[in-house]
């Protein structure tokens, strides 16, 4: 068999060929879609997050207390996550096996009709515990697309730009999936902001789903202008695609590699699960800011966010991703530190300073720069899908189930957690090896 072709690089560093020419109008046409079709489908994924209050009180039994109608909401939207891994190693194994562009296609499909059946769900007064059964399986079929959207969004564009790009790429991919969670953030606000508390449960809920749902069509009609990456055509046309089940190579030989993704994919949970989409919540509950306030202050940190994808993933390009992923946890860790626990005397500078927060946040667009150059082309999308989404699956879908227990005897749990995560990551970006890839 003739030697694999390889992207994988230097982190952060280029190469001559290939990897030393700059994007093109077929590269940024590539970017954008991806990105703006990430965008679509994340909204439908992450807009749950955002009507935890509103599931709990219309799709489980009335009477019981606030927290545990919350651990109930919070526990459907964490399925999801337990859903990942499964859906993840299935796109991801035709994915390397048949085409990346068609899985990165059909995971459109499998977001968009759950979001717009949630929409339509009768509630817990309508058919009992039916009601909350129905949501748990559609959450379910969000969850398993969502797991081969991701990774293999982060494969698709790393695998068409150079490789002097593929951080600012990634950086741009990832900041158009957390607009998905602007946009859900907006909607959240908007819903709030122009609806009665009551007219939100009685159908302001549904307009969100629905919306979602249509706009999964959307992308989905989107994807269809993208190609297929030239590293797998250039593969499949050398016959070099790997021999056996893309996950066992990965378990056999890319173990080092899937305990950093991993450990890396933790970080990322605790800045997107509990700094943009927890916290909103528990200033509302606990310290009882105005929801209208919150929402807003949400969206410019989600704001920031994105553009924090961007500038660390371009940063990775320029300096390496080490050192901009250390110290981009530092900061991340420390801001949010700052900003939850001064938050209860200090609500006039909540937007600036969870902006600030939310840039920080940004430092997970360096982190798929890493990601796509530790697996080798064959089982690229296998490797990074499996470590990804089951480290998703531990960490992001029991941090919002565990964290409001913890919180019920230390408020301060959010921003203590933040910080240690932050610390892990800081040491798992120096475990990687200065070139990942070719094995």
């Amino acid at each position: 068999m003739e030697a694999p072709v390889d992207t994988a690089l230097d982190l952060g560093t280029t190469q001559s060929g290939n990897g030393a020419r700059y994007l093109t109008p077929s590269d940024i046409k590539t970017l954008m879609l991806a990105a703006l079709g990430g965008a679509l489908e994340f909204y439908d994924f992450i807009v749950y997050g955002f009507l935890t209050p509103e599931i709990g009180k219309l799709f489980f039994p009335p009477g019981v207390s606030d927290w545990v109608r919350d651990l109930q909401a919070y526990g459907l939207f964490a399925v999801a996550y337990f859903a990942r891994p499964l859906g993840g190693v299935i796109l991801a194994h035709f994915g390397d096996l048949s085409g990346r562009k068609r899985m990165f296609t059909l995971s459109i499909l499998l977001m968009a009709v759950p979001t717009l059946l949630m929409g339509c769900l009768p509630t817990y007064a309508n058919i009992g515990f039916a009601a909350p059964l129905l949501l748990l399986i559609l959450r379910i079929l969000q969850g398993a697309a969502v797991g081969g959207e991701v990774s293999g969004a982060w494969v698709f564009v790393s695998e068409h730009v150079p490789s002097r790009h593929v951080g600012f790429a990634c950086g741009t991919l990832t900041a158009g999936l957390t607009t998905g969670i602007l946009l859900g953030s907006l909607a959240g606000t908007a819903m709030h902001s122009w609806l009665s508390p009551q007219d939100v449960l009685d159908y302001g809920w549904r307009v969100l789903f629905i919306a979602g749902g249509v706009f999964g069509i959307i992308a989905m009609l989107l994807r269809q202008w993208l190609k297929e990456t030239p590293v797998f055509a250039e593969m499949q046309k050398r016959k070099a695609l790997v021999a056996e089940l893309p996950l066992v190579a990965v378990l056999k030989t890319h173990l080092k590699s899937t305990a950093i993704s991993m450990l890396l994919t933790w970080t990322l949970t605790a800045g997107i699960v509990v700094v943009i989409v927890m916290t909103p919540n528990f200033f509302i509950k606990l310290m009882h800011v105005d929801p209208s306030t919150v929402f807003a202050a949400g969206s410019v940190a989600t704001f920031g966010l994105s553009i924090g994808c961007v500038t660390f993933g371009w940063l990775g390009d320029k300096f390496g991703a080490k050192p901009v992923i250390f110290v981009g946890m530092l900061l991340m860790g420390a801001c949010y530190y700052v900003l939850y626990t001064g938050m209860p005397g200090s609500v006039a500078t909540l937007m600036p300073l969870y902006g600030l927060t939310g840039f920080f946040v940004g430092v997970v667009g360096c982190i798929p720069l890493v990601l796509v150059n530790l697996f080798r082309a064959q089982v690229r999308f296998s490797g990074v899908s499996f470590s990804y989404n089951l480290a998703y699956a531990i960490f992001g879908g029991l941090t919002p189930v565990l964290l409001p227990l913890f919180m019920k005897t230390n408020a301060q749990m959010p921003a203590i957690y933040v910080a240690a995560v932050s610390l892990i990551g800081m040491v798992a970006v120096l475990m990687a090896p200065k070139q990942s890839g070719a094995k």
